[in-house]
């Protein structure tokens, strides 16, 4: 689990928050724990890194997506190639006060994570239950075969930009900051790209469709997810890809019923066995097994069969089978079936011993409400 704090507390806003409300925060926090106004302060540093981190997950729709969605776990390796932990303060400044002011102090062309993405796969509680690998189809963002990923026509490479040198920021005096802005040529890529790739139209990224094979391990349930390390779009300018995450959907059993590691099911049974006992085939996962019905079983009825159910995905626990017995009433009955149970039921009717429980109770029950009615 990540020890890190979550990203809207340390910018002291709401998950709603706008986008000018979270830039405002922002800017808050980082002018007043920039290291040149608490030189002495390391305490100050850390809570400038912090806020910056923040805000560049926030700030960007898709990663402020994945962020709430899987947490500090959906902006994993966000910040490598040129953001802000890669390097020190002085890598901070360069877009802190880049996102404030429109520029920073550069260093050569950046490099982007790819994002993150999801697919949501349909299972049948059995390859649920007992796991399965199957084939997806992604579409997503790839690095252009015909450029590797440069954004340059064949033969041809982006050359440094004459205006900032390939800095990707050119410098501005304000008071007594000495402030990078991001060049207005290159837009801070520090390269120019005189002969576009003809492929990718000099983005260095294609869209394509790629077929994947998912191994999903035994006991998974709805909710549950798989992480495909570096199988999400790929990263801008030679940056790493993101991941994908492929979330489990397990689709109704007309029989089972899951509710954690156990399995639920209901088996009808008629009133004879119901009243008088008998024995039952019940389902399982790994065949059928029987199930004694004692005598004078009432409806509703649980029966648990040990180990039955499902291995956790996360222990080697296996959970139980519980059956829910449901005593049905007979239909389209004939005359003489008939004549039969209402023999039965005046022989009960003429000794109370035989008469049923619950019935009796109920209308005990009933009887003692109406006569504490008051008046």
């Amino acid at each position: 689990m990540s020890s890190k704090r979550d990203y809207y507390d340390v910018l002291g806003v709401s998950k709603n928050v706008p986008e000018a409300e979270l830039k405002k925060a922002y800017r808050r926090l980082a002018m007043k724990y920039h290291p040149d106004r608490n030189s002495d302060d390391a305490d100050a540093e850390n809570k400038f890194k912090e806020a910056k981190e923040a805000y560049d997950v926030l700030s960007d729709a898709q990663k402020r997506a994945a962020y709430d969605q899987f947490g500090h776990a959906g902006v994993e390796g966000s910040f490598a190639g040129g953001h802000a932990n890669a390097g020190g303060v002085g890598d901070i400044f360069d877009s802190v006060f880049g996102d404030i002011f429109g520029g920073g102090r550069g260093g050569g062309e950046r490099v982007y994570r790819g994002a993150d993405l999801r697919y949501d796969l349909d299972l049948s509680l059995e390859e649920a239950i007992n796991g399965a690998t199957t084939k997806i189809r992604v579409g997503k963002l790839t690095t252009c075969t015909i450029c590797s990923g440069s954004g340059a026509k064949k033969g041809s490479t982006p050359a440094d930009c004459p205006t900032c040198n390939g800095m990707g920021q050119v410098r501005m005096q304000q008071g007594f900051f000495s402030i990078q802005q991001t060049c207005p040529q290159c837009r801070g890529q520090g390269k120019i790209i005189s002969d576009p790739c003809g492929s990718c139209h000099g983005k260095g990224r294609v869209r394509d469709n790629k077929t994947i094979s998912v191994k999903i391990p035994p006991g998974v349930d709805t909710g549950d997810r798989v992480r495909l390390t570096g199988e999400g779009e790929a990263g801008e300018k030679g940056g790493p890809s993101g991941d994908l995450y492929v979330h489990v959907i397990v689709r109704d059993h007309p029989i089972f019923t899951r509710e954690g590691t156990n399995l639920h099911c209901n088996v009808p049974i008629s009133f004879t066995m119901a009243a008088l006992g008998g024995e039952i085939e019940v389902p399982t996962l790994n065949g059928r097994v029987t199930l004694k019905i004692p005598s004078e079983t009432q409806t509703g009825k649980l029966f648990r069969l040990r180990g039955k159910g499902v291995r956790s995905v996360r222990s080697s626990s296996i959970g139980d089978l519980l059956c829910k017995v449901a005593v049905e009433t007979p239909v389209k009955l004939d005359k003489r079936q008939k004549e039969l149970l209402e023999e039965l039921e005046q022989s009960m009717a003429n000794n109370a011993k035989h008469h049923s429980p619950k019935s009796k109770s109920w209308l005990d029950g009933v009887k003692d409400f109406f006569e504490n009615l008051t008046p």
